[in-house]
């Protein structure tokens, strides 16, 4: 995809091979359709390709198909609710309209995203986490399955949550996907918690066969009340798919995370190697943070200036 969106030369991106060679040439706007063919996902072809299309010479349209809900990736809605609002405060804007869901091992999902260039990235600031205003999500069912499954995820959820925190609503709304709308079977859930700052966590689940829609709901709780007790303002997930924005941003960023994962640690290396941008993680000061895991990741960007604007 990324070959396409700006006439490169790529080498050996095949099935089995140990090593690519890709030389980019300019990176061009316009409308671009990426097809994994499979359930791949779809969240997963935009990460690639947004810091991309940010710095084209015109707008682009990118359609995006493969699974919108789908393992070992976000889903569509977490980057739609939570990536995106936290990823615009670079000083971009970006649209996703999802056309299709699709599931695994279907796939036949499709979203179309439309992005406008900008000249630079503005770097962000990313400490105060304020406390948590309101919680909500959406649990979902597609294709045969039944609507009942939507209903019980959302209930087993809020019960977990309840546990823990007492005195807020939590709006999980149940859906059945329209027929048109979604490719194949599927279901599961996403959850967001908002604070006072605007700081966006969630957790999220897919259904599997044979796993209870209880143990679905379950888990997405589980997921996000862990992501809100190490005391980070952003979640586990989140903190990687920053650390490429931070880099091309000009000047100082900062993002205080719980744990950092080896996904970040790995994207740190590769901004830092291709990039020149230079980060420092260290273990936060802040008092209310003494007794949690808690790391601030600080960079200095690199100030990539778009040439075409």
């Amino acid at each position: 995809m990324i070959r396409d969106l700006c006439d490169g030369q790529l080498e050996g991106a095949e099935i089995g091979s140990t090593e690519i060679t890709f030389t980019p040439e300019k990176i061009k706007g316009g409308i671009h359709t990426a097809d994994t063919k499979t359930a791949g996902s779809v969240c997963l072809l935009m990460q690639v390709s947004m810091p991309c299309v940010l710095f084209a010479a015109s707008s682009s349209e990118l359609h995006l198909k493969g699974g919108t809900n789908a393992e070992m990736a976000p889903q569509i809605d977490y980057t739609v609710m939570v990536f995106k609002p936290i990823a615009e405060k670079f000083g971009f804007k970006f649209n996703c309209d999802i056309k299709t869901r699709g599931y695994y091992p279907k796939g036949g999902g499709e979203v179309i995203v439309r992005v406008s260039p900008v000249k630079q990235l503005n770097p962000i600031n990313l400490t105060d986490r304020g406390y948590v205003t309101k919680i909500y999500g959406r649990a979902f069912v597609a294709g045969v399955l039944p609507f009942k499954v939507a209903k019980d995820m959302a209930a087993a959820a809020v019960r977990c949550i309840r546990k823990e925190i007492r005195d807020l609503y939590v709006n999980i709304q149940s859906v059945q996907e329209p027929k048109d709308q979604a490719f194949g079977n599927g279901n599961g859930i996403i959850i967001i918690a908002e604070t006072s700052t605007g700081c966006l966590f969630a957790g999220s689940s897919l259904g599997k066969r044979g796993v209870n829609a209880d143990k679905v709901g379950i888990e997405a709780a589980e997921m996000l009340l862990a992501n809100l007790r190490h005391g980070g303002t952003v979640d586990e997930y989140l903190q990687d798919q920053l650390i490429v924005f931070m880099a091309l941003a000009n000047g100082v960023s900062r993002i205080k995370t719980g744990p950092v994962t080896l996904h970040t640690q790995t994207a740190i290396h590769f901004a830092e190697q291709i990039a020149k941008a230079k980060f420092i993680v260290k273990k936060s000061e802040d008092e209310e943070d003494a007794s949690k895991d808690t790391y601030i990741i600080e960079c200095q960007g690199i100030g990539m200036t778009n040439p075409n604007l």
